[in-house]
Order: C-alpha cells, then structure tokens, then sequence
C-alpha cells in the first residue's frame, strides 16, 4: 500500500482547487461546443440513461470507499478482501445493467437506450472498480497525483468527445466521453496500490465496515431518488426535449457548487476524520467554510438569476432559449447548496452516517413532493421553481440536525454567526430587484451586471467587515484555533 502523506487542509484545498478549476474549465469549454452541435433530444437521452446509471453506481460503492477512509484499523488483507468485493459486484452490475436497457427502452418507448445503456455498462463496471482504489488515494490524502490525473484525463476525454460529435455520433459522442474517462481513471488510479484479487473473499471484512457503511449507502439511495425524479417524470410526461432543457439548465446550476464546494469538501472527510472525538475542534474549522461558502454563494445565486439569460446564451448559444427560465429559478438555491453539499464530510468525519441517512430521509420527502407538484403542473418552468426552494428548505433540516444533534451545538448562535453573510444577502437580493438596465449585447450585459452586483458585493462586505474574514480565507490561512470576527 502506497505511505500516507501529511498535508494540512490548507494545502489540500488547494490542490483540489488547481483540479478542480482546470477540469471545469475544460468542461466549459467542450460542454459550450457541444451545445452547439448536438440537439436538447440528444441530451435528454443522455440524461435519462445517466440517471440509471447513477443509480446502480450506488450498489458498486454502498458506503464502503468512506468506510475505508473513516476506519483507521482495517489491514491491507481486509482492504484487499473489500476491493474483490467491488469486482464481483462490478461485473454483475454491469451484465443486469446491460439486460436493463431493454425494459428501460420499453417503458420510454424508444429502443435508443439499449444500445446506450449496453454501452454505459462499461463506463458502470470500472466505476465500481475505481471506488476502493479512489478511497485510499484520499486516506494517503495523495492530492498532487489525483489532480494530476484528473485535468489529464478531463482533456483527454473533452478532446476526444468533440471529435466525435463532430463526426456525427450524436448522443454517443456523450457517451463515449463517460466510458472512456471512467477507464483512463481507474487505471490511472490503481497504479502503485498494490491491491491484490482473493478469488475467496471474508466475510468478516466486510462486517467491520459495514456498521459505518449501511447508514451511507442508505443515505445515497434516497438523495439519488430525490434528486433525480425531476428528470425521471420530465423524461416520461413532457419528452426528451423539454428534458434537455432543464437538464442543462440543472446541470449549469451545479457548477458553482461541484466546483466550489466540492474544492473543499474532498479533504474535509480524510483530515477531519482524524479529530473524530474532538467535536469542538471540528467545530470551529467547520464554521469558517460555511461562512466563507455562504459568502461567494450568495453573490453567485443573486448574478445568475439576473443574468439568466446572458447565461444560457453565452454558453450554449441559441436555440435553448426555454432553459432561461429554470435556471433562474434554479439559481435560488445556489447558495443553500453550496452550503450543505459540505455537512456530509462533517457527518461522516463523526461518525454520524446514521443521522445523515434520516436528514436525507427527510430531505427526499421534501424533494419528491415539490417535483410531484411541479411535473403536475405540466411546466418545465414550475418543477425548477420548486426546486430551487426545496433546496433552500434543505439547509434548515440539514443544519439542525448537524448542529443541534451531532456536534451538540446551539443552532440559533449557529445562524447568528451567519449574520453578516446573510445581510449582505439581503443587499444582493435588493439590488437584483431594482436592476432596470437593458443592454441588447450580450456579452456587454452579462459584464454590466456582473460589475453592478460585484460593486454592491464589495461594498457590503466593507460594511459587514467580512472582508477581512474573507480575504484571509482567500489566501487559505485557516487558523488552528478561535475564529475570525
């Protein structure tokens, strides 16, 4: 097994920084090519076969790459015997899944998602290959070479997806780019583990993470049904069309929190699981991520609902005029989730997956019922408005049982150390409402109001003086104890 390296939080938020904006600007830059070639019929193919891939892609981990993080006493044997676990399991997901399609094609009526989901079977099984050998890289908290890996194969895999939509392949353009990134990565992972194949695999092994992994894998299975039946019902009631839509206008609503929050919360887990009985010290790292999240999420959601339109328009071009709309509405909520996509390295780091199964539990419900409502309306427009406040709702239910329950902290003084970030909220929600400027440009437009709600942004973080707290944490100069005022 490869020797694990010190590194603080700091220079590992800053790796996976370096990563992580290198590949969502490769991904920009190819998603805002394909856009322009490929039809919103095309994503929405993709998108309903990613959404059952996505969920047997849950079965291939089932909480065990964070088990294999959190528990510090599994030996090499008992981790060897858990990766031979992932291949057997690997290899029957991907056979169902390919014997799937044909329902699948059956029930959307469209024999298009046989060959698709026969061919994301593969991108399937090295997924689940990859799990245990991704889950040590980050307990050896081997940042460089992961980064490293993914911009390579995040290029390679843009390059060769556009040359195939260029070539006519269509939605298998999409397709191909899952398959081959999901091989280049498990490959590139694997090297220098050191992971051995037990044709006989104990069972005991499985046990000792088992008590910490049933709560996550539980935990991932209802997220995954509350997250994804908007293009589930969208798919089946209003076609592949109008899912190609809002499945865009979705998906660029994530950006902000994949590539922002997802910097920090990668090294969260491996470090903080370390202080796992020291809840007072996790405590106080944890306050400053959310006020410095809550910070550049407010200021993200106000810019995109405004500029919407010059968006959408920039980065797909015309003729995705009806994803405008969603993604306003669904930009309400950038800032909710930016926030509480980070609670869940906390709630593992303590050990609390159980909780965190009933938060999502209670999450889900919330979910499904403001999709339900708006798929009933029959609008696109609707199942993003809801959606975008059902996410908002989340950061209260998920916060009070973070806060109250598992760090045994008070949640109100929790929401009044928010005091400053959601001033300037409110200032930023102000100024979006009386913005009365039209400019026909574009281009001009979306720099307009970028400077209008930038120059708002600043001057009330000069008044709420977050500005120090801010530009301290700009520079990732975290502090090992007490907080910044």
């Amino acid at each position: 097994m490869i020797r694990k390296q010190e590194i603080s939080l700091k220079k590992a938020v800053i790796i996976n920084a370096a990563a992580k904006y290198a590949k969502v600007l490769v991904n920009l830059v190819y998603t805002a090519i394909l856009a322009r070639i490929l039809s919103p019929e095309d994503y929405g193919i993709v998108a309903v076969i990613t959404v059952f891939t996505t969920f047997f892609a849950l079965f291939s981990d089932m909480g065990l790459s964070t088990a294999i993080i959190q528990n510090k006493t599994l030996t090499n044997d008992e981790v060897n015997d858990i990766f031979s676990f992932t291949i057997y399991l690997g290899v029957g997901l991907a056979l169902f899944f390919c014997l799937f399609s044909f329902p699948l094609s059956v029930f959307y009526n469209d024999r298009v998602y046989i060959p698709a989901g026969m061919l994301l079977s593969v991108a399937l099984l090295f997924n689940t290959l990859n799990m245990i050998p991704n889950a040590l890289l980050m307990k050896e908290r081997q940042f460089v070479s992961v980064a490293v890996r993914t911009i390579a194969i995040t290029v390679i895999g843009g390059i060769i997806t556009v040359i195939c939509a260029v070539c006519g392949l269509k939605h298998y353009s999409v397709i191909t780019n899952a398959i081959l990134t999901s091989i280049l990565t498990y490959f590139a992972n694997i090297r220098g583990l050191g992971l051995r194949f037990h044709i006989k695999i104990r069972c005991s092994s499985i046990k000792k993470v088992w008590g910490f992994s049933v709560f996550q894998f539980g935990f991932n299975i209802v997220n995954y049904f509350s997250r994804n039946l908007d293009n589930l019902l969208i798919g089946k009631f209003m076609g592949n069309a109008d899912l190609g839509y809002y499945d865009k206008a979705y998906k660029l609503m994530q950006y902000p929190t994949s590539n922002l929050t997802h910097v920090i919360t990668p090294a969260l887990h491996p470090i903080l699981s370390d202080y796992q009985d020291n809840k007072e010290y996790i405590y106080e790292k944890y306050i400053l991520i959310v006020r410095f999240l809550c910070i550049i999420g407010v200021f993200i959601s106000s810019y995109c609902f405004l500029a919407s339109e010059e968006i959408i328009t920039l980065l797909y071009g015309s003729g995705w005029e009806n994803s405008v709309l969603c993604f306003s509405w669904l930009s309400i909520s950038i800032w909710a989730q930016m926030i509480t996509s980070s609670s869940g390295a906390i709630f593992q780091s303590l050990g609390d997956t159980k909780r965190m199964f009933i938060v999502g539990g209670i999450n889900a419900f919330i979910n499904i019922l403001c999709i339900v409502l708006g798929v009933f309306k029959g609008d696109i427009v609707y199942v993003a408005m809801f959606v975008g406040i059902c996410y908002n709702i989340h950061f209260f239910s998920t916060y009070v049982a973070l806060i109250h329950f598992s760090l045994e902290k008070s949640f109100i003084k929790f929401l009044f150390e928010l005091k400053k970030e959601f001033c300037i909220g409110v200032f930023l929600i102000i100024s979006v409402c009386v913005f009365k400027f039209n400019i026909e440009i574009i281009f001009l437009s979306a720099v307009l109001k970028f400077f209008y709600l930038g120059l708002v942004f600043f001057v009330m973080l000069l008044i709420t003086k977050d500005y120090f707290f801010f530009m301290k944490l700009i520079g990732l100069n975290l502090p090992q104890s007490g907080k910044y005022n």
